[in-house]
């Protein structure tokens, strides 16, 4: 933590206020003001404070400006104002100031010590910039800042999050003394890849490398178990969860990943068993989190109990908790499925103007979907339209979806159009085709069915085998 001294704390707070009312013209009268005391130059706080400031509000054209003419008022080599820059950079999203305050630092000669390094590497990470973090990798190998675990972690989270999974492999076997840190960054990479056999492999090692597991290892666990619907292995985790953590009833994502293990695994009803202990505390039930609930609607959406998806919702409305757009999506669709077409266009209009939240593409389609199954196409076609002029990108799978509902109700007109669209988007999609033609089957057009199967034949399109599997142990 930075301490202040009482000298600085208004500067602080001044600097603060400009930010938060986007006044850059303040900013320069007080940057102005702080030359002519005397204090800019007298407080790194002051002087990296200043420069965020300036660069969180100038116009892009001006930003790299800016950032030269701070190294060049600076004569100091003290990493202590670069490295407060470049964090200060990093955290609030200017990855690429971030990074080329560190190309600035090292064109210097400012030293690049671990904490400028990790910040840098972060920067790399969030902005996507993987080739520059290669370079700062590079650079690392040689500076000899390999055997730092805290380097280490920061080069495994920088490949993991750009899901070059084989080079954060290559990065953790590198750290000669690991931690939980470069376990959890690895164990991160596989969970966002769904290589969850390989992640479960290092959970298993962890304790051969003398890794403690925490709760980010034992929530990648259970991600992991659920993922490969690993019943078994969850329920290990689960009891060694008992047996180390003290206060399980109170912590959110543990309880949440537990909830989510079991719904993927068919075990519902233990997942209820632990979303009813959850807000416990000393046996006085607390108002539970909004994540616990949707993991738990999610559980009864995957088996298909629709009727206790809605129940449920009703009943964290009743116990005042506020629904995200995640627990709209399970509701309305699980309106969809058991065909309560104006409980669920009741709920999409809650959400907006109840709860404020604006609909995305995932609630627009179970919307449209819900219409497709009760038949309303004219509604479904003029919430699809509505949808473009939104520039909401429309799935092959939501026109097929109206599609199957035309040819269910013999709208032949809007069957065309809906199969257009979709094979723009997927021109070698059998299934579409297969759709149209069984609809012109049904009214014997067999001319339109004649150029279908031309088309086809054109395209070289077949359509698949049907096909089955099973999982086989032993």
């Amino acid at each position: 933590m930075v301490c202040w001294s009482i000298e600085e704390e208004p500067i602080i707070y001044s600097l603060n206020h400009f930010t938060s009312t986007n006044n850059f013209k303040e900013i320069k009268k007080f940057h102005g003001h702080l030359l002519r005391r005397g204090l800019l130059y007298s407080s790194f706080n002051v002087l990296t404070k200043l420069m965020c400031s300036c660069i969180t509000i100038a116009s892009n054209k001006n930003t790299h400006q800016t950032l030269d003419s701070f190294f060049s008022s600076i004569s100091s080599l003290n990493q202590v104002p670069f490295n407060m820059l470049l964090a200060d950079l990093s955290r609030t999203g200017f990855s690429s100031l971030a990074l080329r305050t560190l190309s600035l630092m090292h064109l210097h000669g400012v030293q690049l010590d671990s904490y400028a390094l990790c910040s840098a590497l972060t920067a790399a990470s969030s902005g996507k910039t993987v080739n520059f973090g290669m370079q700062v990798h590079t650079y690392i190998v040689k500076a000899g800042w390999s055997a730092s675990v805290f380097v280490g972690s920061a080069v495994v989270g920088l490949y993991s999050r750009t899901l070059l999974i084989d080079d954060a492999e290559m990065a953790f076997h590198e750290i000669p003394v690991k931690n939980s840190v470069c376990a959890n960054a690895l164990l991160a990479g596989y969970g966002e890849t769904k290589i969850w056999i390989r992640g479960l492999e290092l959970f298993r090692k962890m304790p051969s490398l003398n890794i403690n597991y925490d709760h980010f290892t034992l929530t990648a666990a259970l991600c992991a178990c659920a993922g490969l619907s690993a019943i078994g292995l969850g329920k290990q985790v689960h009891a060694y969860v008992l047996r180390v953590t003290s206060g399980i009833e109170t912590d959110v994502v543990l309880l949440s990943s537990l909830i989510e293990m079991y719904g993927r695994c068919g075990l519902v009803s233990k997942a209820l068993q632990i979303f009813n202990l959850s807000g416990l505390e000393v046996g006085v039930r607390q108002r539970r989190d909004v994540a616990l609930w949707t993991s738990m609607l999610g559980s009864y959406g995957r088996i298909g109990n629709y009727i206790e998806v809605i129940r449920l919702y009703q009943d964290m409305l009743a116990e005042g908790v506020r629904p995200d757009k995640i627990a709209f999506v399970a509701v309305i669709s699980a309106c969809a499925h058991a065909g309560k077409v104006d409980l669920g266009l009741s709920y999409f209009e809650s959400m907006i103007r109840d709860f404020r939240l604006d609909p995305g593409p995932e609630h627009f389609s179970c919307v449209v979907d819900m219409l497709c199954k009760a038949g309303e196409l004219e509604k479904a076609w003029k919430l699809m339209s509505q949808m473009a002029e939104k520039g909401i990108h429309i799935s092959v799978s939501l026109w097929g979806a109206l599609l199957n509902a035309c040819k269910e109700c013999g709208n032949v007109n809007l069957a065309r159009i809906a199969a257009k669209k979709a094979l723009v988007l997927d021109p070698q999609n059998a299934g579409v085709l297969a759709l149209l033609s069984n609809l012109y089957a049904n009214f014997n057009m067999w001319d339109e069915i004649k150029q279908l199967s031309d088309l086809m034949k054109e395209r070289k399109i077949k359509k698949d085998a049907g096909c089955s599997w099973i999982e086989v142990t032993g």
